[in-house]
């Protein structure tokens, strides 16, 4: 008998409680010779509610987050011009470049770990590591003088700390919606922009009264607030940070997205895209005052023009996905925004450079979750 209920099927059925939510039942079928009874055991089924205030918040407090996993990536343009100018001098701009570049390689490449540990329910531990090695590599950046420090602490260690909140945040605002997907990733996805205009005004206003040092502790200061007001909001009463399969493993590897082409094709067009869409952000400032000969506060204003047109760009793009699909808005502005790029080319004026700048910004990629 004992070998014969161990041969046991373990099935799953979802039922709809009284109170509207769903419940998973595992319900064990036995051989037929067995003819037992039925074993129902019921198990909470995690619950993805679409929308709502505790919703809403969160897609507030991933804004915030957002500021400082993005905006500071987008600042780094102003970092790059100062280097080159100033504190690096005697470094390639192309060596400099890839203290950005590593920064954000980290941001994305992160997901690849991180993403499996969100699902197993550590949301909480990621928040609170990638937010502590981020405002460390910032204050830590201060300190820097030399070269290897500051890209150890500006590439190495905050671009870990923001990886490790990038993907979990997006998979966050999935948790939360559906019908109202792309609208709410567009939202979230603004905080990249906005905190990268900030963070841009910030360094350029203090660097000349206080410093590169001060300067760094200013905007270590800045990422600190906001992620202070950011845990709040994604942390308390909110019960989509737990894992969705509580007592079922969740692997690191699925051999099986090998064969699935959708999934693929996505990967690939979301790593080619990723390649090259942050270069110009790098570059415009320095452009502006090596090439145009404008002054360091106006080469600034290029990057802030490019970021401030990104705002609308990505609200459209949301707004051209809730009703045509992702696909769609992310074919288009990618296109559009390589395209733009070829524009730089016959760029030889301050004014239209800043238009250049102030288009590509409107049409560059914004991130957006597939419909699946």
């Amino acid at each position: 008998m004992a070998e014969k209920e161990s041969l046991a099927h373990i099935g799953h059925e979802v039922h709809r409680r009284a109170d509207g939510k769903d419940t998973l039942h595992d319900v064990t079928l036995a051989p037929l010779e067995t003819m037992p009874s039925q074993v129902v055991s019921e198990v909470p089924f995690a619950e993805v509610r679409d929308g709502g205030l505790r919703a809403w918040l969160q897609v507030l407090g991933c804004f915030f987050l957002w500021f400082n996993l993005w905006g500071y990536t987008f600042a780094f343009g102003t970092f790059q011009n100062f280097y080159e100018q100033d504190y690096l001098r005697d470094t390639s701009s192309s060596t400099i470049a890839w203290i950005g570049s590593i920064q954000s390689f980290l941001l994305v490449i992160s997901g690849v770990w991180t993403g499996p540990i969100f699902d197993w329910g550590y949301y909480l531990h990621l928040i609170c590591v990638g937010s502590t090695l981020s405002i460390l590599g910032a204050f830590m950046l201060s300190l820097s003088t030399q070269y290897w420090q500051i890209f150890l602490t500006q590439g190495l260690c905050i671009g870990f700390g923001c990886g490790m909140l990038f993907v979990p945040s997006m998979a966050l605002i999935a948790r939360s919606f559906v019908k109202r997907r792309a609208i709410a990733v567009g939202l979230t996805t603004c905080g990249a922009p906005i905190g990268g205009i900030l963070y841009t005004i910030l360094f350029d206003a203090c660097l000349p009264k206080y410093g590169f040092p001060w300067t760094a502790r200013i905007l270590g200061f800045f990422m600190l607030g906001s992620y202070v007001v950011a845990l709040p909001l994604l942390l308390l009463g909110a019960e989509n940070v737990k894992s969705l399969a509580p007592g079922k493993k969740r692997k690191l590897f699925d051999k099986d997205a090998l064969k699935d082409r959708p999934f693929w094709s996505y990967c690939g067009v979301t790593f080619t895209t990723f390649m090259a869409y942050l270069v110009p952000y790098f570059y415009m400032p320095s452009y502006a005052q090596t090439v145009l000969g404008e002054s360091q506060s106006r080469a600034s204003y290029a990057l802030i023009a490019s970021q401030a047109a990104s705002v609308p760009g990505r609200m459209l793009a949301a707004v051209i996905a809730n009703h045509f699909g992702v696909t769609v808005a992310w074919t288009g502005y990618a296109l559009i925004s390589g395209i733009v790029c070829f524009a730089w080319i016959g760029v030889n004026s301050y004014g239209g450079f800043v238009t250049f700048c102030a288009f590509y910004g409107k049409h560059e990629f914004a991130g957006l979750l597939p419909e699946r």
